[in-house]
Formats: C-alpha cells, structure tokens, sequence
C-alpha cells in the first residue's frame, strides 16, 4: 500500500496553477492535466482551500495561489490533503500474541521506529517548497524541448 495519492495531486494542482496563473485554472483545466475526473480535483481543491493555500469563489471558475510558492510547503500539502492522520503513516497490528516474545515486544520495539521515520519525512517535506517543485519543473521541461 502506498500513501493516498492526493499528495501528489496537491503538489500537481498548486504547481500548474502557478503555470497557468494568467489563466483560468478551471477543475476541468486541472483535472486534464492530472488526467482524472473534474470532481476528483474539486475534492482535492476544497483541501487545499481549508488548509489556506488556495483561494476559490463559489460560481466562478478558477482558483489562485493564497500564498507566495515560496511559502507553501510540501509538508502543508501533505497535511491539507489528510495523506494520514497525525502520526500514523505507519501502522501496527492489533493484539500480537503475548505468549509469544515476538509478539509480546513487537509493538514497544517499531514503534519508536516508526515515530523517527515519520518525523524525518516529515522534516524533509517542510524543507522543500512548491517554489522548488515549480523550478525542478521548469528546469526538466527546458530540457526536454532542447
């Protein structure tokens, strides 16, 4: 299983609206690019909007950037986008045996683990911005039409 793919969607939508910031990034502008359904994006969009980092109005098509991409995180669209509930990305199993030493340790063991796994991802997401996304973007697209 791997992380809810809203993520990346997130990242997709708040990148190509920076793109497309002298038009009109409509759900079914976006929702081409992404290749999925309109509805699928206004979903996603009405997160990012909760969490702040994008500005929508009822009955007019588009939505805009609510902050400067240096300032949105990609540890803001992590959260915004309920990718996993607060320090839950990983998970363990219910009721190990006890009688067993494995079972009985199993949990007291990972989940320290788990917990520094979570935080370093985390620490790695807040350190790179959609500001970044964007010039890795332009950068990669450059060079493909050389």
């Amino acid at each position: 299983m791997s992380i809810s793919s809203r993520f990346a969607v997130g990242i997709h939508i708040l990148s190509l609206i920076e793109f497309n910031k002298d038009g009109v990034s409509s759900s079914e502008f976006l929702a081409g690019s992404v290749n999925t359904n309109p509805a699928v994006i206004r979903k996603i969009m009405g997160m990012l909007k909760n969490a702040g980092l994008i500005n929508v109005r009822p009955g007019i098509a588009g939505a805009e950037l609510a902050k400067e991409l240096s300032e949105i995180t990609l540890l803001d669209v992590y959260k915004a986008v309920n990718v996993v509930q607060d320090h839950e990305l990983f998970s363990v199993h219910d009721s190990p045996n006890p009688s067993c030493p494995v079972g009985r340790n199993i949990q007291d063991t990972i989940v320290p683990l788990f917990s520094a796994a979570q935080l370093a991802l985390e620490k790695t997401l807040a350190n790179v911005t959609i500001e970044d996304v964007v010039k890795g973007i332009q950068e990669k697209d450059q060079l493909n039409n050389i």
